[in-house]
């Protein structure tokens, strides 16, 4: 199996997926995807497997069939050392002499930016589904791994869905996403100080491009924080000045930008029900759905149910590069081209610290629950973690609770183990916020039958003295700040 090589960082388990993909002894040629978000490292990670298994890759390009056939032929001749491009006169004949590659070993043979074959050649799956036939060529005498590499999501998705000719005929299906939060700190080197990469990621995400088109490092602390965004990420001359708007744009699927655009605005607002993203788009509920399905299938934006009543549910924006972009970039961007990124950035503070910090450390803490808490932490194991909002008779309105951590078992309904409240203010947190979190857990539907769950808080800034030395004296909190949050369980 081939070793994981050193230049590429994480991706272990998308490695060891695509390792034993190749190197499987299976008889007969096997179709594999790969695809995700465009600048999430798929082609080096494709490149440095064909270097390391002798396997061939070939990069299409946006033009047209007969082009991209004559390219094929180059680089496919190159490949076999021969000294004239080979001339395919269809992708029929094409395709029948590329999976001709794993006759003697297990061989990867790799389509990069697939869809742009599709685009020009429609019928392109087919002739796949007719070479991948059971009783054909390819897997009687071959052991060719084919993998199909693409950016477009929709495009890519649809290949294995309904009635679609390559449905049933992949073994693999990988998505390649951004660096999860621990991961992406130790990307950019910001592993050491949790604060910075809080704040990088909350800006950036987890998109391991955006290290090299923001110049290749990360600001070198907090001091410097300020002045390495208003040069990186608020400077016109920057490649991440645009890049919010880009990924909009950049997906085949998306027919209307103006309209999905408006959509991420309002849902970066603030407005994360269908009922608040309507009124900010002074449309009628009904006429969302398309736009929410779309934002949805090319992963701009996150649906999370209500973790006790499931019709209801939220919707945030995944990625955190277009919620700077629509709440900041897009707003003051004559500013910005006239220089004024320091005033903007002092200027916009409040929203970055609520609408940009805030619903940022909400999500990174559900996903601590999710993938690091201990049992021992949770009161139990964590099968799904959501926000949900809680009528109260006392106080004559909802309590919104951005922690529920639930755990499911086969034979009775979901328990509730954990509720956590999170704050990312700059004054650390007292003991009222324990207070209003244990009221919280008195309207909880099961707060009268069995085990009371744990009390989670959740603070950038740490805690008061007097809350440090309550929750040593309690087994139902827990206090989590930024550094257990990146190192701790």
């Amino acid at each position: 199996m081939p070793q994981k090589p050193e230049r590429l960082f994480g991706r272990d388990t998308e490695w060891t997926d695509l390792a034993d993909f190749v190197a499987s002894p299976l008889q007969g040629a096997t179709l594999g995807l790969v695809y995700g978000r465009r600048r999430q490292g798929k082609t080096l990670m494709l490149e440095l497997l064909a270097q390391q298994t002798g396997g061939f890759l070939f990069g299409a390009t946006q033009q047209t069939e007969a082009q991209n056939l004559a390219d094929l032929g180059a680089a496919y001749a190159a490949y076999r050392g021969l000294r004239q491009p080979l001339a395919f006169g269809s992708w029929r004949e094409a395709i029948d002499e590329l999976l001709r590659l794993g006759e003697d070993r297990p061989t990867p043979l790799v389509i990069d930016e697939f869809p742009y074959l599709v685009s020009a050649t429609p019928a392109l799956p087919s002739y796949l589904q007719q070479a991948l036939s059971p009783l054909g060529y390819a897997k009687q005498h071959t052991q060719t791994r084919l993998i199909l590499c693409g950016s477009a999501l929709t495009t890519m998705a649809q290949l294995l869905s309904g009635g679609a000719p390559l449905r049933g005929r992949a073994v693999m299906e990988l998505v390649v996403r951004p660096f999860r939060f621990r991961e992406a700190a130790a990307f950019w080197g910001a592993d050491h100080d949790p604060e910075l990469a809080f704040r990088l990621h909350a800006l950036l995400g987890g998109t391991p491009a955006y290290l090299e088109m923001s110049g290749g490092s990360g600001p070198a602390g907090l001091a410097d924080f300020d002045r390495w965004i208003q040069r990186r990420l608020l400077n016109p001359a920057s490649a991440m000045f645009r890049e919010g708007a880009l990924l909009l744009r950049e997906e085949p699927s998306i027919t209307d930008p103006t309209s999905y655009s408006a959509t991420l605005s309002a849902i970066s607002a603030g407005n994360h029900r269908r009922s608040e993203i309507a009124s900010a788009l002074g449309r009628p509920s009904s006429a969302l759905a398309h736009l929410l399905s779309g934002l949805q299938d090319i992963g701009l934006i996150e649906q999370i149910d209500d973790a006790l009543r499931g019709k209801r549910s939220v919707f945030r924006v995944a990625e955190p590069v277009v919620r700077l972009h629509q709440l900041l970039i897009r707003r003051h961007e004559a500013e910005l081209i006239a220089g004024r990124a320091d005033r903007v950035w002092r200027a916009n503070a409040h929203t970055i610290d609520s609408k940009i910090y805030g619903a940022h450390f909400e999500d990174l803490a559900r996903q601590w629950c999710f993938e690091h808490a201990e049992p021992d932490t949770l009161g139990g194991t964590a099968t799904s973690v959501r926000p949900t909002e809680l009528p109260c008779q006392e106080h004559r309105r909802g309590h919104e609770l951005d922690v529920v951590v639930l755990e499911s078992t086969s034979f009775s309904a979901d328990r509730v183990t954990a509720i956590g409240e999170v704050k990312s203010t700059e004054a650390p947190v007292d003991t009222p916020q324990l207070e209003r979190l244990e009221h919280l857990r008195g309207l909880l539907p099961s707060a009268k039958v069995g085990t009371l769950p744990k009390l989670l808080l959740f603070s950038r800034s740490g805690f008061s003295a007097d809350l440090t030395r309550l929750a040593d004296k309690r087994p139902d909190v827990e206090l989590v700040d930024l550094k257990r949050l990146y190192a701790g369980a």
